[in-house]
């Protein structure tokens, strides 16, 4: 495998991350694919919501349960599902610098990763065809107004469920369970979401839960905030940084292409990853919704349980299926 140095203590870092540093700048720009690999479209405008149904109820006061979804429900399409058939493709937000879930492989240039097999599986569903995606490269910080401002249809991006932001957009269930975590070097004084970052400087991604919790506690941390996680990697590298905080699944996969750093201590939150969509869209939930009820269908042998072995076993095993889903209605 071809490699590079980063310019901190010679690190060795795989090809893949030199890929994908490259395109940390990105920002919500169309990722169009080679043709007849991504099935991508270019200079769509926005999705167009004039006739949008109901909105989803937004949250109560007293938010208990934010991961309790819309039951799926079979019959007629809705206005969104509808929209999305007349148009012919699914427009989708997703990363495409977090490797092992939605990431641009250099071998062959095309979108890769646990978030894209979803996506795929539910243009598949919708539009019969799992080619039929345009992917929008989102950052972190742009999930919700891209979906505010009907930019995508969904957004399928290591997105957390929680209270404050389901009163802001709609959820699937949760797809997958995860946790803050702290990543640093391996030969660093930092063991944990503790005092030991203490006068240290903390990277995380701006609108991340991350940050709310370094808002809430910092222990005396110095706090850099980024658009995309990736350029705290980047930054992490480059000894800018002396710790990332973010979900532990995406820093699995940074640990993934730099074996120099580790991740410290133990997961300090719960973060239930769900697909996200415009409050308006409750058909569009429900649809996406029966998806999820196929894709992990089958035990070991789901299509969930396929693409976890394939991206995700490797940096973070022992995990024996998917979240059982929950409902509100």
């Amino acid at each position: 495998m071809t490699t590079r140095y980063g310019a901190r203590r010679g690190v060795v870092v795989t090809a893949v991350t030199a890929a994908v540093c490259a395109l940390a700048a990105t920002a919500a720009l169309l990722v169009p694919g080679p043709a007849g690999t991504d099935g991508t479209r270019g200079g769509e405008g926005p999705v167009d919501r004039a006739a949008a149904g109901p909105r989803v109820p937004a949250a109560a006061a007293k938010c208990q349960d934010p991961e309790a979804s819309l039951r799926p429900a079979g019959g007629t399409d809705g206005t969104a599902v509808q929209r999305i058939k007349n148009r012919g493709w699914l427009i989708a937000g997703v990363d495409q610098n977090s490797f092992r879930w939605g990431y641009r492989d250099p071998a062959n240039g095309r979108l890769s990763g646990f978030d894209i097999d979803l996506v795929r599986a539910i243009a598949k569903a919708i539009l019969g065809d799992a080619d039929k995606v345009t992917f929008l490269a989102i950052p972190t910080n742009q999930r919700i107004p891209a979906l505010e401002k009907g930019k995508v249809d969904i957004i399928a991006r290591t997105m957390t469920i929680n209270c404050d932001r389901i009163k802001q957009v709609a959820f699937s269930t949760a797809y997958f369970e995860a946790g803050q975590q702290v990543l640093a070097p391996k030969d660093s004084p930092i063991k944990a979401f503790d005092d030991t970052l203490k006068g240290k400087k903390v990277c995380t991604a701006k609108g991340s839960t991350g940050e709310s919790e370094l808002t809430d506690e910092s222990h005396g941390a110095s706090v850099l905030t980024v658009p995309n996680q990736l350029d705290c990697l980047v930054r992490l590298q480059l000894g800018r940084v002396d710790a990332v905080i973010t979900d532990n699944a995406l820093a699995a996969g940074q640990a993934a292409q730099d074996p120099s750093l580790r991740l410290v201590g133990k997961p300090f939150t719960t973060e239930p990853y769900g697909v996200a969509m415009n409050l308006r869209d409750a058909d569009l939930v429900r649809r996406v919704n029966e998806v999820l009820e196929e894709y992990r269908r089958g035990g070991t042998a789901s299509a969930w349980m396929r693409a976890y072995e394939k991206w995700l076993a490797h940096e973070l095993p022992g995990i024996p299926g998917p979240p059982v889903p929950k409902y509100k209605d």
